[in-house]
């Protein structure tokens, strides 16, 4: 088995996390279209909860908008950046680094 692979002889995915609220169909339509993609979890951090957590993405990412999402260290941006890359054939690979 190669170093990094788990049992099995599935690759893991990259950690992704999304910037959301409780009420944002853009959230929404992103983690649906991540679900389809094959990833099992996404850390969603609820910024509508915690004002110092919008800072923080604010911060993070320089938008104010929600969702943000990073996949791995990666900052691919909102739903519309997500779909972008997705039919540009690179989510795939984004997923599969």
């Amino acid at each position: 088995m190669a170093a990094g692979q788990p049992a099995g002889g599935k690759v893991a995915m990259p950690i992704v996390t999304m910037y959301s609220t409780g009420v944002c169909p853009y959230c929404q339509m992103a983690e649906r279209l991540l679900k389809l993609k094959g990833v099992a979890e996404i850390n969603k951090i609820r910024i509508d909860l915690d004002p110092a957590l919008r800072d923080e993405m604010m911060e993070k990412t320089g938008r104010r908008t929600v969702p943000q999402i990073y996949i791995g260290d990666t900052h691919v941006g909102g739903f519309d950046d997500l779909s972008a890359l997705d039919r540009a054939g690179g989510l795939d690979k984004l997923l599969a680094a």
